[in-house]
């Protein structure tokens, strides 16, 4: 995994661990956001290149992306919450 790691330059992995804590879609905002796709799919994706520059296992990095093309494609939608 270090082998992998090094591969990037040095601020790939904070840049992009910096990108994905601003997509956050956190527990304040939800309610507000979690129905917008493209916020979703952009949350996800980053997600995605995080535990791609971290050496993350690729079926993981794989499953948040093909998770960021279903909201893209518009075969993912917000369930709603089952309390509400």
């Amino acid at each position: 995994m270090d082998k992998l790691r090094s591969t990037w330059p040095d601020q790939v992995q904070i840049l992009a661990t910096e990108l994905h804590n601003l997509l956050i879609i956190r527990d304040r905002d939800w309610h507000k956001l979690k129905s917008q796709s493209g916020r979703r799919a952009a949350e996800l994706l980053a997600a995605a290149l995080v535990q791609l520059t971290q050496g993350g296992n690729h079926s993981d990095v794989a499953a948040l992306t093909n998770q960021a093309l279903g909201w893209i494609k518009g075969e993912l939608k917000d369930p709603g919450c089952p309390h509400h």
